[in-house]
Order: structure tokens, then sequence, then C-alpha cells
């Protein structure tokens, strides 16, 4: 089976801000894949060029095998899209709109009729049907916006910051929506600015930079290249910090009378660690460990990246 998305240096420019700088990455069918990103880094941009709503200026683009530019007829068919914005026609039942979403892939008005209500019993509003938009609440207009997305039943699902702005509780929610979606064999492609999301969901995430790819991997393998925190408590605490020499440490202080070590694999570094205080004479009372969140290597990364470019 083809790459869900296959994407090589693509390029797009809007006058002399450069949106794609050469970016490429691969998803694979079936996984669920984050594009991790701040502001302006490409992420909307990459996203329509996907959809039909931008042209690459070079590259190639193709989902499922199909070229995104000559076969974009058969790529929209198989991207069902959840975008940030509610674009939707406020005038109209929300039944209806799902209808003419269904109408638009080439069903038929009695197939339209039925995917619709299986999209909003999906994410839970089916009671809302009759109802237009306008008079739904935050959370279920972002429900709706999930409706929408599936009523075509595509291959990829493209979610583009889709739990803005909701409550915890949507947000776990909406989650096991996504992932049973996914683990019915549903392709997604999620962007978000909350790195919890990715971290939980994901089973790789792509960095991206001012319109570059900057790292492609699994949470896990990002959060082991952060550093740990490890706190050590000592019967009897020095007025300094004991000389560590394990190659993995990268920094060691006391504060409020207790050990902090920063260490790249903190876990892997506690036995060494302990062994060496006990042969310097410190009797270890407890130990704690806090590994690097994604949210801090992704934040180190992408400045990295910045101060690269300027």
């Amino acid at each position: 089976m083809p790459a869900a998305i296959d994407a090589d240096d693509l390029r797009k420019s809007y006058g002399d801000v450069q949106a794609l700088d050469g970016l490429s990455f691969t998803v694979d069918a079936g996984e669920f894949f984050g594009l991790l990103g701040p502001n302006g880094a490409g992420k909307t941009t990459f996203i329509n060029t996907l959809v039909g709503l931008a042209r690459i200026d070079s590259g190639r683009a193709e989902v499922f095998g199909f070229d995104v530019r000559e076969e974009y007829r058969e790529v929209r068919d198989r991207i069902g899209l959840a975008p940030q914005e509610f674009n939707v026609d406020r005038f109209f039942p929300i039944r209806e709109v799902l209808e003419h979403k269904a109408g638009y892939h080439g069903f038929s008005p009695e197939e339209a009729s039925a995917r619709a209500m299986d999209a909003l019993e999906t994410v839970g509003i089916a009671e809302k049907a009759d109802t237009r938009f306008d008079w739904l609440s935050g959370g279920m207009k972002r429900r709706f916006m999930l409706a929408r997305a599936l009523v075509s039943d595509p291959d990829l699902l493209i979610l583009d910051e889709p739990t803005a702005g909701v409550d915890v509780q949507l947000r776990r929610d909406l989650w096991s929506v996504i992932e049973r979606l996914n683990e019915a064999g549903t392709t997604i492609l999620l962007t978000t600015h909350y790195i919890e999301e990715a971290e939980q969901l994901c089973d790789r995430v792509a960095i991206v930079d001012q319109g570059r790819k900057v790292e492609v991997a699994t949470p896990d393998e990002l959060t082991d290249r952060g550093t740990d925190t490890i706190e050590v408590g000592l019967a009897d605490p020095p007025r300094t910090a004991p000389e560590l020499t394990h190659e993995d440490i990268v920094d060691a202080r006391l504060a409020d009378g207790r050990l902090v070590v920063t260490a790249r694999g903190g876990g892997a570094v506690i036995p060494a660690l302990v062994r060496d205080l006990d042969r310097a004479g410190h009797e270890v009372t407890d130990v704690d460990v806090r590994r690097a969140s994604l949210e801090e290597v992704f934040v180190d990364m992408t400045r990295q990246e910045g101060a690269v470019q300027q």
C-alpha cells in the first residue's frame, strides 16, 4: 500500500514569505501522525497544499499514491479535513450541511442522509441533527467540525487544532473518538499546540519550523533527547554539590538541601549516581526523577532551528 502522505521538497512562497522551504516527510497508511511547529512554521500551508487550497511552487506531494496537483479529485475524495476555523453554512440544520457535503463527494441523497446521521452519532450529537450551527455550544461546534470531516468516510483525516478552546473533559472525549477512528484504520494527521495531545495520541511527530522539517520521530524518541531532572535526598547534605563524573550528567547543584542533577537518560543514570554517592560517603534517603517533556524538547529544537537561520 502506498504511503498516506509522501511529501518531497515542497516549496511555496507568498511574495517575500517562504511558507514551505523544502519540506519533506512521509506518513504511513494507518498511522497517527502529529505535525508540530510554532505559529508561521508552515503547517497550515502544508495542509492547504494537500486539500487543493494552495498550489505548491515546486516539489511533489502524493496522498495514497495520487499526485495532489495532477490527480486532485482522487486526493480530495480520500481526505476529510476538520479546520480550526468554523467555515460552516450557518443557515441550515447541521444534518443538511452534512448531506450537502456527502453529496459533493458523489453519494446519493439516501446515502448522504445515512452518512450524515452516522457521522453525528460518531461524535455524539445526533440529537442536535435539526439544529443550526450557530445554536450549538462551543464544544458541540468542535464535534460538528469532526463530523463534517468524517461524512465522506475518508482514508486520511486531517485535524487542524481540533480541541482548540475546549475544556479538558471535552478534549479527552474527542481524543477517545479520534483514537477509535485510528484503530479502525483511518490515517490521522494532527496539528496541535497542545503538546500533551501529540504525546498522548501520536505514533510519530514531525517538528517543522520556518517551512522545513526539523525532525521526525516518535514522542518517546524525542523525549529521550532531552535532559531529565533527578532529585536526591541526602541524610547529611554537604555545603557544595559532590563531584559527579558520569558522562550523561550535565549539571549538579544543591537546592533546599537536596541534590538536583540534570542528566540525559535520567532513569539509566540513577544506579551509577547512587553508587558514586555511596562511595563518597553520602547516605541517599530518596530519589525522584522527572523526565523531559515533549514540550521542553519541542521548544529547545525550534529555538535551535531559529538560531541557525539568523
